[in-house]
Protein backbone atom coordinates (compact mmCIF):
# COMPACT_ATOMS: atom_id res chain seq x y z
CA UNK A 1 0.00 0.00 0.00
CA UNK A 2 1.56 3.27 -1.15
CA UNK A 3 0.50 6.29 0.89
CA UNK A 4 0.79 9.88 -0.27
CA UNK A 5 3.15 11.69 2.12
CA UNK A 6 1.47 15.10 1.89
CA UNK A 7 -2.01 13.59 2.28
CA UNK A 8 -0.98 11.60 5.38
CA UNK A 9 0.59 14.68 6.99
CA UNK A 10 -2.42 16.89 6.16
CA UNK A 11 -4.90 14.30 7.48
CA UNK A 12 -2.93 13.83 10.71
CA UNK A 13 -2.70 17.57 11.34
CA UNK A 14 -6.39 18.10 10.54
CA UNK A 15 -7.26 15.45 13.15
CA UNK A 16 -5.46 17.55 15.79
CA UNK A 17 -8.07 20.32 15.83
CA UNK A 18 -9.73 20.80 19.23
CA UNK A 19 -7.53 18.18 20.92
CA UNK A 20 -4.57 18.00 23.29
CA UNK A 21 -2.32 17.97 20.23
CA UNK A 22 -3.62 21.38 19.19
CA UNK A 23 -3.26 22.67 22.77
CA UNK A 24 0.41 21.59 22.82
CA UNK A 25 0.97 22.76 19.20
CA UNK A 26 2.02 19.26 18.12
CA UNK A 27 2.44 19.09 14.35
CA UNK A 28 3.16 16.07 12.15
CA UNK A 29 5.99 17.07 9.81
CA UNK A 30 7.32 13.92 8.11
CA UNK A 31 6.25 10.43 7.18
CA UNK A 32 7.88 7.45 5.49
CA UNK A 33 7.40 3.72 4.99
CA UNK A 34 8.50 2.90 8.55
CA UNK A 35 8.35 6.15 10.53
CA UNK A 36 6.37 9.24 11.46
CA UNK A 37 7.80 12.50 12.85
CA UNK A 38 6.06 15.25 14.81
CA UNK A 39 7.37 18.35 16.53
CA UNK A 40 6.31 20.43 19.50
CA UNK A 41 7.53 23.89 20.53
CA UNK A 42 9.20 24.16 23.93
CA UNK A 43 7.88 27.22 25.74
CA UNK A 44 6.02 28.16 28.91
CA UNK A 45 2.94 26.17 27.77
CA UNK A 46 4.86 22.90 28.23
CA UNK A 47 7.15 23.82 31.13
CA UNK A 48 7.30 22.25 34.53
CA UNK A 49 7.59 24.81 37.38
CA UNK A 50 11.38 25.24 37.06
CA UNK A 51 11.19 26.29 33.40
CA UNK A 52 12.16 23.14 31.48
CA UNK A 53 10.12 20.80 29.29
CA UNK A 54 7.63 18.80 31.36
CA UNK A 55 7.98 15.02 31.06
CA UNK A 56 4.21 14.71 30.73
CA UNK A 57 4.24 16.97 27.67
CA UNK A 58 7.03 14.83 26.23
CA UNK A 59 4.97 11.69 26.87
CA UNK A 60 1.94 13.33 25.24
CA UNK A 61 4.06 14.11 22.16
CA UNK A 62 5.39 10.53 22.06
CA UNK A 63 1.95 8.96 22.46
CA UNK A 64 0.51 11.26 19.80
CA UNK A 65 3.15 10.46 17.18
CA UNK A 66 3.12 6.74 17.99
CA UNK A 67 -0.66 6.49 17.87
CA UNK A 68 -0.74 8.37 14.56
CA UNK A 69 1.84 5.95 13.15
CA UNK A 70 -0.29 2.96 14.18
CA UNK A 71 -3.43 4.67 12.88
CA UNK A 72 -1.96 5.11 9.39
CA UNK A 73 -1.56 1.37 8.87
CA UNK A 74 -5.07 0.21 9.80
CA UNK A 75 -8.38 0.39 7.96
CA UNK A 76 -9.97 3.21 9.97
CA UNK A 77 -13.39 2.36 8.55
CA UNK A 78 -13.24 -0.95 10.43
CA UNK A 79 -10.77 -0.37 13.30
CA UNK A 80 -9.74 2.23 15.86
CA UNK A 81 -6.37 2.55 17.62
CA UNK A 82 -5.75 3.13 21.31
CA UNK A 83 -2.53 3.48 23.25
CA UNK A 84 -2.37 0.83 25.97
CA UNK A 85 1.03 1.45 27.58
CA UNK A 86 3.73 4.08 27.36
CA UNK A 87 7.10 4.34 29.05
CA UNK A 88 9.44 7.31 28.90
CA UNK A 89 13.03 7.79 29.96
CA UNK A 90 13.92 11.48 30.11
CA UNK A 91 17.63 11.98 29.49
CA UNK A 92 18.18 15.69 28.95
CA UNK A 93 16.38 18.95 29.81
CA UNK A 94 15.44 21.58 27.26
CA UNK A 95 14.17 25.14 27.79
CA UNK A 96 13.45 26.46 24.28
CA UNK A 97 13.20 25.59 20.62
CA UNK A 98 11.46 22.47 19.35
CA UNK A 99 11.47 18.80 20.24
CA UNK A 100 11.00 16.21 17.52
CA UNK A 101 9.50 12.78 18.09
CA UNK A 102 10.26 10.04 15.56
CA UNK A 103 8.17 6.89 15.91
CA UNK A 104 9.37 3.67 14.30
CA UNK A 105 7.82 0.22 14.57
CA UNK A 106 9.42 -2.53 16.59
CA UNK A 107 6.38 -4.76 15.97
CA UNK A 108 3.52 -4.10 13.53
CA UNK A 109 0.94 -6.78 14.24
CA UNK A 110 -2.70 -6.92 13.19
CA UNK A 111 -3.91 -6.38 16.75
CA UNK A 112 -0.98 -4.96 18.72
CA UNK A 113 1.83 -2.66 17.72
CA UNK A 114 5.01 -1.67 19.56
CA UNK A 115 6.79 1.56 18.69
CA UNK A 116 10.12 3.07 19.59
CA UNK A 117 9.96 6.85 19.87
CA UNK A 118 13.07 8.98 20.09
CA UNK A 119 12.58 12.60 21.16
CA UNK A 120 15.38 14.93 20.10
CA UNK A 121 16.04 18.66 20.03
CA UNK A 122 16.88 20.81 17.00
CA UNK A 123 20.54 19.75 17.26
CA UNK A 124 19.66 16.03 17.31
CA UNK A 125 20.47 15.70 21.03
CA UNK A 126 18.51 12.84 22.58
CA UNK A 127 15.97 14.26 25.06
CA UNK A 128 13.82 11.18 25.79
CA UNK A 129 13.40 7.57 24.72
CA UNK A 130 9.86 6.23 24.78
CA UNK A 131 8.11 2.97 23.97
CA UNK A 132 4.42 2.81 23.13
CA UNK A 133 2.12 -0.19 22.80
CA UNK A 134 -1.06 0.33 20.79
CA UNK A 135 -4.00 -1.91 20.04
CA UNK A 136 -6.25 -1.96 16.97
CA UNK A 137 -9.81 -2.92 17.84
CA UNK A 138 -12.79 -3.46 15.56
CA UNK A 139 -15.43 -0.76 15.49
CA UNK A 140 -18.86 -1.94 16.52
CA UNK A 141 -21.67 -1.49 14.06
CA UNK A 142 -24.53 0.64 15.30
Amino acid sequence: MQLNKEAVIAKANAACKNTLMETLNIEVIDFGDDFLVARMPVNSRVYQPDGVLHGGATAALAESVGSFASHIFVDTEKYFVRGIEISANHLKSIKEGYVFAKATFIHKGRTTQLLDIKVTDEFNNLISVCKLSTISLPKRSR
